[in-house]
């Protein structure tokens, strides 16, 4: 058993061993994570990273990014501010929220590490396809509930681990730099525990506003 890197508690067991990848369960906030001494590097993230080929102007990736992007700015109002956190190389939902009339800053840790931009609170917090790639989820859950405002909004997009069954399998863990699976029953804790109003939108989206 180990402790959980989401709630801290200890008791996390063995989930799955998957080509050689030891993916532990915790029976408390379910999520679901790889052993801390399989995590990757930094500059293996990067070389994987450095693969995707994700272009602000690419029609079929802004619809992607939309899932989040649209039910997110039906709830906002129009001048709110906001932080696209984990923005990768090329920005692009920044970008189409800018064209929606919402003042924009960006942060990674890899292609845009601005402190600064961490250092004050926004009325929104965007985090797409990044939940997945957290070593350490409960210290960035932390950082998500400074960065956002009271009544603010926070809009997550990672792939829900909804079948058991067909983990060995799927897609979504093949990548070498997933390392954390996220089900709805681990949003449902969060908001719970951290006092966060949850809207959980179609797989892969949720909603959760600040208390």
């Amino acid at each position: 058993m180990s402790d959980c890197r989401l709630c801290g508690r200890p008791g996390a067991e063995l989930f799955a061993s998957v080509e050689g990848r030891r993916y532990l369960r915790c029976p408390r906030c379910h999520l679901t994570f790889l052993g801390v001494t399989q995590l990757p590097d930094r500059a293996d993230e990067k070389a994987q990273y450095d693969l995707h080929r994700n272009e602000p102007d690419d029609p079929g990736y802004r619809r992607f990014l939309d899932q989040l992007g649209a039910p997110l700015c039906e709830r906002l109002s129009a001048g709110d501010r906001g932080l696209d956190f984990g923005c990768g190389p090329g920005p692009a939902l920044a970008r189409m929220l800018e064209e929606r009339g919402h003042p924009m800053r960006v942060y990674d840790p890899i292609y845009a590490p601005d402190p600064a931009a961490l250092d004050q609170q926004y009325d929104f917090v965007t985090c797409t396809e990044v939940l997945e790639h957290l070593h350490w989820p409960e210290r960035e859950w932390r950082r998500f509930a400074e960065l956002v405002k009271p009544g603010g909004w926070l809009g997550v997009m990672t792939r829900f681990l909804t079948d058991d069954g067909h983990f060995p399998r799927w897609h979504y863990r093949r990548d070498p730099t997933h390392v954390c699976f996220w089900q709805p029953a681990t949003f449902q804790w969060l908001a719970r525990e951290q006092g966060w109003e949850l809207v959980m939108a179609n797989n892969p989206v949720a909603l959760l506003r600040r208390r």
